[in-house]
């Protein structure tokens, strides 16, 4: 049986006795889901807040009197405990009880009448919840997936920066470490989904975007062999030990040699704060942003930190230093160097910054440099720094020294060749491209999105909602295509092959099915070598 996803009681009702062929087994699970629900609820409502956001460890907090121990982080941070051991208690009752029907993979999502229960584990028995208040405001329509990712995000963002929560965990079992790190760092992710005191969750009109995924900047051949020469040059800046790099132009990737979970989450923190976009903004140009919500208006209000707690009471505690945080996600803490290094405090006065590598199980040093829009990020493993084979500073002599020239005809040639922000606009098309192998996503500017009707935007999410269905139901991959007519008349048209999904609107309210089918195939021939086509 897949991961159980639950929308609503009767659904369960349905699926369970489908599934089981036991009616009465779905009565109990009605009946066990709303007393679960009355007994949560109650306290949640009482805060006053739209959104909770908790990770909890199932393994700790067993015994009675210790139940506190289970609480790594809760959003918003000054509710009383009650409140908070109510929310996670009917987290933990729904994921042990959809286990008892799929043991592997727990409940991912449950529709309440008045909140939506959004499940991510993490790591083996530690979850992460949001609960998202129902809000009759149209804007407040959201995608389940969408929700998801956000979880997902955090956390991977969160390992690249500190580690396992696990190992964090095996390291100071009281959990007085893990805390010290979680607080601050989600502190900080939070605050670039807050406008005013209030955080924007991806809505429908995010719907033809992808987060936990990179956007690549295509290449002509000259530049392409341009980019691989610089990218020869940085890898041996360390002599015989191999560095690998990050290159990114605007905020879009030019080239990577990690693999591709690590250089999403590379691309993403470097999108968030170290592009030229970034340090000129003061934020992440990469922020989902309501529709006429300005960068500026962003800035200005999600940098404040009492969006969750000050930041004189965030616990301390760090491998660095014993009695600082390391916040890697606070803004304007980066700023670039006379030599076109970016340097930042963060880690300490003259601390070079630290990632862990998931797939090569190892911690780099982050070097990052600047010309113009374009961002190198090298990467240089620390225990050859350790070990005295390398100095930091050796390496950044390495980089001017070699690869200046090489930066500055790549740096020429990407800018003669860039678009703009319009550059992967199509004309008549609003569309969202993913190859879910890669990890690489292809949209329609934002600005261009935003011209899209209301009713359109809706027929898009509740396109991509039934995408997300079918895929949780089987794990193997299947072809579909799914079209939807909007209100307005509009077209919303999905198509699924190969890991690869594509996502379109169309406005025209004169087309006809066969009109609509025959401008995504056009799409697909002229832009994505016919992966698309259905001949």
């Amino acid at each position: 049986m897949p991961a159980a996803t639950l929308k609503t009681a009767d659904f369960v009702l349905h699926k369970v006795a489908q599934s089981f062929g036991l009616c009465l087994l779905g009565f109990i699970l009605k009946g066990f889901y709303e007393i679960l629900e009355a007994m949560g609820m109650a306290s949640m409502n009482s805060s006053g807040e739209s959104l909770k956001l908790c990770v909890f460890d199932l393994r700790r907090g067993q015994n009675e009197g210790q139940e506190l121990d289970k609480i790594l982080f809760f959003y918003p941070p000054d509710v009383t405990f009650s409140t908070q051991l109510s929310v996670i208690g009917l987290s933990e009752g729904l994921i042990t009880f959809t286990r008892l029907f799929s043991p592997e993979a727990a409940c991912e999502v449950i529709e309440a009448e008045r909140h939506s229960h959004v499940f991510h584990e993490a790591e083996p028995d530690i979850w992460m919840v949001m609960v998202v208040e129902k809000n009759k405001e149209i804007e407040a329509i959201w995608r389940v997936d969408a929700l998801q990712k956000v979880l997902k995000e955090v956390h991977s963002l969160f390992v690249m920066f500190h580690g396992s929560i696990r190992s964090l965990l095996d390291k100071e079992p009281s959990g007085g470490l893990i805390r010290s790190h979680f607080y601050p760092f989600i502190t900080d992710y939070l605050n670039d989904l807050s406008v005013g005191k209030k955080l924007q969750l991806p809505s429908f009109r995010e719907t033809l975007k992808e987060r936990g995924t990179v956007q690549m900047l295509t290449l002509a051949r000259d530049a392409a062999l341009e980019v691989q020469s610089l990218v020869g040059v940085l890898d041996s800046c360390a002599g015989t030990l191999r560095c690998h790099s990050v290159i990114l132009f605007h905020d879009l990737l030019v080239s990577t040699t990690l693999s591709p979970d690590d250089t999403v989450d590379l691309f993403t923190f470097s999108v968030m704060r170290l592009t030229s976009n970034a340090l000129s903004s003061g934020t992440s140009s990469w922020s989902y942003l309501r529709k006429g919500t300005s960068l500026s208006q962003t800035s200005s209000k999600s940098t404040s930190p009492q969006l969750l707690v000050s930041s004189d009471s965030l616990p301390s505690g760090n491998g660095h230093d014993a009695g600082r945080v390391i916040r890697p996600l606070q803004h304007n803490k980066w700023i670039k160097g006379k030599d076109g290094f970016l340097v930042t405090d963060i880690w300490g006065k003259d601390a070079t910054p630290t990632i862990w590598l998931h797939q090569r199980q190892e911690r780099v040093h982050l070097l990052a440099y600047q010309h113009k829009c374009l961002t190198l990020v090298l990467l240089v493993p620390t225990e050859a720094i350790v070990n005295g084979e390398l100095d930091i500073s050796f390496v950044k002599h390495q980089v001017i020294e070699n690869a200046t020239a090489k930066i500055l005809k790549v740096e020429e040639k990407l800018s003669k060749g860039w678009g703009g922000e319009n550059a992967y606009h199509v004309s008549g098309y609003r569309y969202l491209l993913v190859d879910n192998d890669m990890e690489v996503s292809r949209a329609s500017p934002s600005g261009k999105v935003a011209t899209l009707a209301k009713e359109t935007l809706l027929a898009v999410n509740k396109l991509r909602e039934t995408v997300d269905t079918e895929k949780s139901r089987t794990k193997e991959e299947k072809d579909m295509e799914i079209c939807i007519r909007a209100k307005n008349n509009a077209w919303a048209i999905a198509r699924v092959t190969r890991g690869k999904e594509l996502y379109m609107a169309l406005e025209k309210a004169s087309d006809t099915l066969l009109d609509a089918t025959d401008s995504v195939q056009s799409f697909s021939n002229r832009y994505c070598n016919g992966t698309f086509s259905m001949d």
